[in-house]
């Protein structure tokens, strides 16, 4: 697992457990709207902890392990989070979204504040390090990596490695999901974002005017690939979410879409 590459500077705390973009397998800090509500299933609060990390450079776009690209186009910004192997699912936790409030340190914490993020990168365990001793990301622990504009809405930054609450609830996006078609030939990928409801992705099926519907593989993170010969047809997407609940766009892609275009579907409702 490849550490992140770009220009970031990881706090102390951070040192020992980067965050990584490689494919193993969330705005400026604008939060999803304040209408995101939670679902009764997921309204239990847990214990956690989190830190944060700090761009270099502010025009720096930090990608992640969940293959959105460049977070801050992508209408995530700085409202992400990076989860430790315990949280990941290995990438099916990808674009779901959690409410996070600092907890039991009031000297650090920002009393009556709570922030929502979506689930964007992995950060990698190291084994170098206890789980109690510096390996913050290592199995079991259940920790969350913030950017620092998200940290400051819940904590002062001096508290480092801080004691936290979570839950799952559910996405609230703007707009209909988001499909980025990228590949070459017969070989397609597509990466969806933008997706409301449970945010993450259990299945995805592709359909061209000529073919019946198709199932993809995921690639890793939300990338999700098929070997066909789609070109030249208009597309359509099946989208099915972890819940179960499924989204049908038909003719997403116009007959003469081309390989690194995106285009907007329907949305789960939420």
């Amino acid at each position: 697992m490849l550490a992140l590459t770009l220009s970031i500077l990881i706090i102390a705390t951070l040192s020992s457990s980067p965050l990584v973009t490689s494919h193993y397998s969330s705005s400026t800090l604008e939060s999803p709207p304040s209408s995101l509500e939670a679902s009764p299933t997921f309204s239990e609060w847990r214990s956690a902890r989190a830190t944060y990390y700090v761009a270099a450079d502010p025009r720096d776009a930090v990608g992640g392990a969940c293959g959105y690209g460049d977070l801050v186009k992508g209408g995530y910004g700085m409202a992400t989070v990076g989860l430790s192997e315990a949280l990941f699912e290995r990438g099916q936790i990808c674009g779901a979204c959690f409410e996070l409030r600092c907890v039991e340190d009031m000297r650090w914490c920002i009393p009556g504040t709570s922030i929502i993020v979506t689930a964007t990168n992995f950060c990698a365990p190291n084994y170098g390090f206890t789980s109690d001793g510096g390996g913050h990301c290592n199995p079991p622990n259940k920790h969350f990596v913030l950017p620092i504009e998200a940290f400051e809405k819940i904590a002062i930054w001096k508290a480092g490695n801080m004691p936290v609450q979570y839950r799952r609830i559910k996405c609230r996006k703007e707009g209909g999901m988001r499909f980025t078609v990228t590949g070459s030939g017969i070989f397609i990928s597509v990466l969806i974002s933008n997706v409301a409801g449970h945010g993450d992705i259990g299945e995805v099926k592709v359909k061209g005017s000529r073919t019946g519907w198709l199932s993809m593989g995921r690639n890793w993170g939300q990338n999700w690939h098929v070997n066909a010969l789609l070109q030249n047809q208009p597309l359509s997407f099946e989208v099915k979410a972890s819940d179960g609940k499924t989204v049908t766009s038909y003719n997403v892609a116009p007959k003469d879409w081309t390989f690194g275009q995106t285009f907007e579907g329907k949305q789960f409702e939420t």
